[in-house]
């Protein structure tokens, strides 16, 4: 059986953001369909649409701790702190093994602007430097949600 970021790194190899790939890797179970999931996630990729801000592995990551553990009604504080904290958590473990959670940082430059675009796809990045950030994010929601 693949792992999670086995899978999510193939999801992201099949063409998906990697916003959807992380987010992706962790509705089992959850009554979210794959179809819906993938749809939700989709304008998160490259730093929310190309912006080059939080990377969308991050905010993947950040949606399946919203899903798993996240408030369903306002007087929840107790699950919206848990979110919260396992955000936290998340944030500091991936810089410690990325420098950053920005987009345009990981990717060395403006994915926003056509010509950092080209750039980056000149220099394959989006091939290099997302699936690892896709498999990080992965492997370190996962155990932070202990799954």
């Amino acid at each position: 059986m693949k792992s999670r970021a086995d899978r999510a790194e193939e999801c992201f190899n099949q063409g998906f953001n990697c916003c959807q790939s992380v987010f992706c890797a962790f509705i089992d179970g959850t009554g979210l369909s794959r179809e819906d999931a993938m749809k939700t996630a989709t304008g998160f990729g490259a730093g929310m649409a190309y912006m080059g801000e939080t990377c969308g592995a991050v905010t993947g990551a950040f949606m399946a701790f919203g899903l798993l553990h996240g408030r369903s009604r306002a007087e929840d504080t107790e699950a919206k702190e848990k979110t919260y904290q396992l955000v936290q958590e998340f944030v500091k473990e991936f810089i410690s093994k990325n420098g950053t959670i920005k987009c345009r940082e990981l990717l060395g430059d403006d994915v926003s602007s056509n010509e950092g675009l080209k750039r980056i796809h000149d220099a394959a990045r989006f091939s290099t430097v997302c699936p690892k950030v896709v498999r990080d994010a992965t492997d370190i929601a996962e155990r932070l949600l202990g799954k």
